[in-house]
């Protein structure tokens, strides 16, 4: 009686975890549907900001512009790189941070001048942990991308750029490549590489062009706009992956609930069936000695 009531107390366990594994799972779907939703909305304005600037360096090849400066006479030893990780704020969402903050070691192991932009909770606590230093001032959360916290990042690095703290920007994030899979990735935010707008999207080309006051103040003021654009895409990119993950991890623990509420339902019947036949067996042997007492 005591098993029966151990494995009922179990079963009783695991019955509400399962409905917060499929709760989570649906919080995270409606989470995932909601940032998609919104990055399809602005993908348009930013796919007309890249037609523009393809259109600019098209026409004016011999253009130099601070953002597209590669500062080629720093040695490769020299160079000062910085990494923004995205994390998540919260876990139970499988491999997903782990594989970020792997992939952000690996790198700045390959250079000795390296500094650290951290999003997300989880990224901050685990290079605290490991007393790898990283930028105090930068905090900003992984939860619901909007644009306003993209043009703040933006905004940041950009200022750390142009004047010469950083040589190098690269964004360390997880892309959803399909609903099933995600992957990570590393992007150069800055400088920009020509060749990155050698095509134009889906903008067909104008005839004729004019870029007034000058196509540099035309890029000083389009940059900008499109690197905000570019890390919310980035922001929303990673948000959804982890939100993906989130599903498949609570997905696969719904699962294994399932199962082990099987399990253990087979075990309460199999130790009810015992407790049935022991009482039975009582019962009969009980009736039998009665009758062998002669009563």
């Amino acid at each position: 009686m005591t098993n029966m009531l151990g494995i009922k107390t179990r079963m009783n366990s695991v019955s509400e975890i399962m409905k917060i594994t499929n709760a989570m799972y649906l919080i995270s779907s409606s989470k995932l549907k909601k940032a998609r939703k919104q990055l399809e909305a602005t993908e348009p304005y930013f796919i007309g900001l890249q037609d523009t600037m393809h259109e600019i360096l098209r026409r004016t090849p011999e253009i130099e512009h601070r953002y597209f400066d590669k500062r080629s006479a720093i040695a490769e030893e020299d160079r000062k790189i910085s990494y923004i990780v995205f994390t998540s704020d919260k876990g139970l969402a499988g491999s997903f941070n782990h594989t970020m903050v792997r992939m952000a070691e690996e790198e700045m192991k390959k250079h000795k001048n390296t500094s650290l932009f951290i999003v997300g909770q989880y990224g901050r606590s685990y290079f605290t942990s490991k007393h790898i230093m990283i930028d105090g001032e930068f905090l900003y959360t992984a939860q619901d991308p909007n644009f306003y916290r993209a043009r703040s990042m933006a905004e940041s690095v950009t200022e750390l750029f142009i004047h010469g703290y950083t040589d190098e920007v690269r964004v360390i994030y997880t892309c959803m490549v399909s609903p099933i899979k995600s992957e990570p990735r590393m992007l150069k935010l800055l400088p920009l590489e020509r060749e990155n707008f050698s095509s134009s999207s889906n903008g067909a080309a104008y005839s004729s062009a004019d870029f007034r006051p000058s196509p540099e103040k035309v890029m000083d003021f389009l940059v900008p706009s499109y690197l905000r654009g570019l890390l919310y895409g980035i922001m929303v990119e990673s948000f959804s992956s982890e939100q993906n993950a989130r599903m498949t991890a609570m997905d696969a623990a719904t699962a294994s609930a399932k199962d082990m509420i099987k399990e253990l339902s087979l075990l309460y019947n199999r130790a009810r069936q015992a407790a049935i036949t022991q009482e039975i067996t009582e019962v009969v042997s009980g009736s039998n000695g009665m009758k062998g007492d002669g009563i």
